[in-house]
């Protein structure tokens, strides 16, 4: 039987165990690598891809990277379907921006701002130090769980129930606040240490800082209200105006302040943020964003993808033309007309821009597997083997990409071959997070290729896959 004392302290222990649970899991948010499960169809927020935009933030972070010592570590953008603005740092290897801080940034200092801070988080080993802040701080609540609980145990004994209780959670309560309050302040000196650093990468690379300042402090702005009254000490971040006066003092400071971004950098950024509001956002907003009276390069952009989507596909297709008359270099005014062929069913139309696309941007992966579908898509038995070709050379740089491996499984199926077909659905059905149907796959794949076989040893990975919890 348990006695009063023991369920006393049962209970205790349990809800400490909660809000022990409920601390580390909030202050582990942030780590928590969930965008790479949704690349692979996971139920988290979706990545999107384009090569475009991707280059641009590319070139955006390559000197930083290099000025960070970061350069041959492959650090990556990948780009979050979320209209806030955001941007974090979760895995090591990827910095996480939402495609709305780059429809929120107007000018291509803002977001390289942004992602010199984050990459102040990577250069400084923020994560893996957060983590040890974490096991330490799970190591100070169980020890201090435990002392609470004690006391409990012994004031029980002495027969002074009432008080021992108080006195328990007293003791379980108080360095449990004390060990919060640490979690936070490590990671606001954390923040702060990333700011230093995005301005230091920044003034290395002869880039202006201005920008930073500006997007924290329009940011600082918009919440000031929100953080009236709030205790400085509970916040994750510094308190907003602390933070932002420091952080203009600091990048006031650098020779580069003033100094404008390349016209040639901001049209770029202008194009980026046009693309993004044509594919992402409804096609009232994207006409009052972007009205007919605007004849600019980057709102023709916005309109023409806009009205491929949600439009009439021959009104969107002399658009898109209008744009190739004025620039007939620009590779991905051909991906879009190729693009928008294929989507509104002419896939035989859609190949000759898709291979200029495709050409002018030295076979990005991306468009090679929209070039590899349009080649399916034709029914033209004649192209299967040159589909079969682009898709697997696609699929060797762009390896987590279930649209290349569908196409691909397609393309083999039509030329008989169901061993490949089989395996290729199978690795379609694994990145799309459909694990019982990849092993569903890949078991029928093996049956039909020859055992040992490079074919039979992929599928055979996937059936020996155990799926995640």
């Amino acid at each position: 039987m348990i006695k009063p004392q023991q369920f006393a302290a049962r209970v205790a222990l349990h809800r400490l165990g909660v809000r022990l649970t409920a601390l580390l899991v909030a202050a582990a948010l942030a780590l928590a690598p969930f965008p790479a499960a949704a690349q692979q169809g996971g139920n988290g927020p979706r990545l999107l891809r384009d090569t475009e935009i991707e280059q641009l933030l590319r070139d955006y972070t390559r000197p930083i990277l290099r000025t960070a010592g970061l350069e041959k570590q492959n650090i990556q953008v990948a780009i979050i379907n979320d209209p806030t603005f955001n941007a974090f740092v979760a895995d090591g290897r990827r910095i996480f921006v939402n495609y709305g801080a780059l429809m929120q940034s107007q000018t291509p200092n803002q977001l390289i701002g942004v992602l010199a801070h984050e990459t102040g988080h990577l250069a400084g080993g923020h994560l893996s130090k957060l983590r040890e802040q974490l096991a330490q701080a799970q190591t100070q609540m169980i020890v201090a769980m435990m002392l609470g609980v004690g006391a409990m145990v012994a004031g029980a004994k002495s027969g002074s129930e009432g008080a021992a209780s108080n006195i328990g959670m007293a003791a379980l309560s108080a360095p449990q606040e004390m060990i919060r309050r640490n979690l936070l302040s490590y990671q606001r000196q954390q923040e702060e240490n990333a700011d230093r650093a995005g301005v230091k990468f920044l003034t290395a690379t002869g880039q202006s800082p201005k920008g930073m300042y500006e997007t924290f402090k329009r940011f600082t702005d918009d919440s000031l209200f929100a953080a009236r009254g709030a205790d400085p000490y509970s916040q994750s971040h510094p308190m907003p105006a602390e933070r932002v006066r420091a952080l203009e003092e600091l990048a006031r400071s650098s020779p580069y302040w003033d100094k404008k971004d390349d016209a040639a950098l901001q049209l770029r950024h202008d194009m980026m943020r046009a693309k993004t509001s044509g594919f992402m956002e409804k096609p009232d907003t994207v006409n009052r964003r972007y009205p007919l009276s605007n004849d600019t390069l980057p709102a023709r952009y916005a309109r023409a993808i806009s009205t491929y989507l949600h439009g009439d596909l021959r009104s969107a297709l002399s658009q898109i033309d209008g744009l190739l008359q004025q620039q007939p270099n620009n590779p991905y005014f051909y991906e879009l007309r190729g693009q928008a062929l294929l989507e509104g069913g002419r896939p035989a139309e859609a190949v000759a821009p898709l291979r200029k696309a495709v050409a002018m941007t030295g076979g990005a992966p991306l468009i090679s597997m929209l070039l590899g579908q349009a080649l399916v898509a034709s029914d033209n038995k004649a192209t299967t083997d040159e589909a079969i070709g682009i898709l697997r050379a696609a699929l060797a740089r762009e390896t987590e990409a279930p649209l290349g491996y569908s196409q691909l499984a397609m393309a083999y199926g039509r030329k008989g071959d169901y061993a490949q077909a089989d395996l290729a659905a199978a690795q379609a059905a694994f990145l799309r997070g459909d694990a019982k149907t990849a092993r569903e796959l890949a078991s029928r794949a093996k049956t039909r290729f020859a055992v040992g076989s490079p074919g039979w040893v992929k599928a055979d990975d996937i059936v020996a896959t155990k799926p995640t919890k």
